[in-house]
């Protein structure tokens, strides 16, 4: 998003006060929303995608096309969007999880993970994509492809994100 400077230059405002309004008018209407450090973020109602309702996965049935609802993927997706991320997925050790190689991943930072999230994590100096386990005090990662063995770190892990969704381009 473009910072208040930006935005004054755009439009042609001769103030950061017209920006500033303009801004908070825009907040009020859920089209903007600010960080707790005053950045502008995109809203609620930015990409909004239709519902058209559901698809059978089993055996063929009968459906109707009927807008449903609209849905914003960010608020499907993102809980906390100050701590939420994208990163691009390299490698094929998460493939029986169904994360391949060029998908996307959405992880966020600072929670706490739970035996079997897939977790974003530096181990011994090294970053990777792999699953969360504990087995009593032993804090290990196991990848979802059997030609990879899990990795016992042996001296640092740190857990930085949790993967919260795949997105894949066909």
């Amino acid at each position: 998003m473009p910072s208040y400077r930006e935005i004054m230059n755009l439009v042609g405002f001769r103030s950061k006060n017209a920006v500033y309004k303009l801004v908070k008018k825009l907040a009020d209407l859920d089209l903007l929303l600010k960080d707790s450090s005053g950045k502008i973020l995109p809203g609620r109602l930015f990409g909004q995608t239709p519902l058209l309702g559901t698809i059978e996965a089993g055996f063929p049935s009968p459906a109707e096309e009927e807008l449903a609802d609209t849905l914003s993927l960010d608020s499907y997706l993102v809980e906390n969007s100050e701590a939420t991320y994208i990163l691009k997925v390299t490698g094929d050790s998460m493939i029986e999880a169904g994360i391949m190689p060029n998908d996307l991943v959405l992880v966020e930072r600072g929670r706490e993970p739970k035996d079997g999230d897939i977790v974003i994590a530096e181990v011994d100096r090294e970053w990777t994509i792999k699953y969360f386990r504990k087995k009593g005090r032993q804090v290990y990662l196991v990848p979802a492809n059997p030609r990879y063995k899990p990795i016992i770190p042996k001296d640092e892990l740190n857990i930085t994100a949790v993967v919260k969704a795949v997105i894949r381009k066909y």
